[in-house]
């Protein structure tokens, strides 16, 4: 590989959340972390290499994002996800969870209903909670390891003060990319009940064999104008830390009332690195990704082969994209999240996400990060089944 992704680097000490922030996430920090989204790989050194220059430049003043910016999003959504964006479509939030939030505010009010499909990642009901809407939950049914949308029951769950879906696309943390039938089925209940619907596609990019990631508001153009669609290079190519992200809203109302709020809160200037990094990745990254493409699932195969042969007590679901591994841990035997995160905490000396934050279903379950290198990924791995073994014993 033109490309070195075992490489090991020491982030500790650079105020890394994933290995420094341990002791204030878990209680202790000699944990081994395979939690937070975020990969253990160098960025691109393209990126790298721009953002040097406009370091050398040496001033960093006021800025604004300019044509090559929006080329950039517009050649990447075509190439990747086979969408064709316009430019006014494109505007700006520092990250996918404050678009969420700002999403509730724009299109919702309060004790309005808005519906999520847990188990999901958990800013998603702490967005609507914490706004004061109200949390309605559309749980996905798990068939032989997959898990699938409940349509019936969504319906069910609708009725006139529902303003507001989310969705997430490739699914964090079950892994599910969803199929073109399964996003139609979606996106006829949307139409026809008339509802918004905000589409977190941060793991677009992270897309395994077999599988072909759909941006849900290029279905149809009736879907395509009461949706907005969340992207960002930040977990693709690294680049979390320059709060970076793109928001797609082709209809011009939605688009105005979104960025009312986003100016209203002084968000919206950006960060020059950010801005810099984005443009370089998805202008001259694409080998790099193709490459990390095959590592992870690598890296994935490696570890749901661990899992069978050497802690089969472990069930993992395999992931169809994104880098996170949702782990059914039920054969182990403690009663609840709580007990099985103090197993892993302290025990295993590994750290993973809680289930319990991804839905009130998920006691038996955690999720793992397996993007690291293959030798952290053996490390973890490793930790996990000596800790299990003596369980057992």
């Amino acid at each position: 590989m033109k490309y070195n992704f075992d490489e090991v680097l020491d982030r500790r000490g650079t105020d890394c959340k994933k290995w420094d922030y341990n002791k204030e996430t878990y209680g202790t920090d000699e944990l081994h972390p395979m939690w937070i989204a975020d990969m253990d790989f160098k960025a691109p050194p393209e990126v790298i290499n721009a953002m040097e220059k406009r370091l050398h430049h040496g001033v960093f003043g006021y800025t604004f994002r300019g044509e090559e910016y929006h080329c950039s999003i517009i050649n990447w959504a075509k190439r990747r996800y086979g969408w064709n964006l316009e430019r006014e479509w494109i505007t700006f939030s520092p990250g996918i969870v404050p678009a969420l939030s700002i999403a509730v505010l724009a299109y919702t009010k309060p004790g309005d209903k808005i519906v999520i499909q847990t188990p999901v990642y958990g800013p998603f009901s702490e967005v609507v909670k914490a706004n004061g809407r109200q949390l309605i939950e559309n749980p996905l049914i798990c068939e032989n390891g997959v898990y699938n949308m409940n349509f019936e029951d969504l319906e069910a769950q609708i009725n006139g003060r529902t303003k507001l879906m989310m969705l997430c696309s490739p699914h964090n943390p079950v892994g599910r990319v969803w199929t073109k039938e399964e996003l139609e089925h979606l996106a006829e209940i949307v139409v026809k009940r008339d509802l918004i619907l905000i589409t977190d596609e941060i793991h677009a990019d992270f897309i395994f064999s077999g599988h072909k990631h759909i941006s849900i508001a290029s279905i149809s153009k009736e879907l395509e104008q009461r949706t907005i669609t969340c992207y960002a290079p930040s977990k693709t190519f690294g680049l979390a830390g320059l709060s970076t992200s793109v928001i797609v809203i082709p209809n011009k109302k939605l688009r105005s009332e979104f960025n009312d709020i986003l100016e209203a809160m002084e968000i919206d200037g950006g960060n020059i690195f950010g801005m810099v990094a984005l443009t370089a990745a998805y202008n001259n990254c694409e080998e790099w990704l193709e490459q990390l493409l095959v590592y992870l699932e690598d890296n994935m195969n490696y570890a749901l082969q661990y899992f069978k042969e050497r802690i089969p007590s472990i069930k993992p679901i395999r992931p169809q994209g994104t880098y996170l591994v949702w782990l059914n841990c039920e054969d182990l035997g403690f009663k609840d999240n709580n007990a099985l995160t103090e197993f892993f905490t302290y025990k295993a000396k590994v750290g993973f996400n809680r289930g319990i934050r991804f839905g009130r279903q998920c006691e038996q379950f955690m999720r793992m990060n397996i993007a690291c290198p293959r030798s952290l990924l053996q490390e973890g791995l490793r930790r996990i089944e000596q800790a299990v073994k003596a369980l057992e014993k």
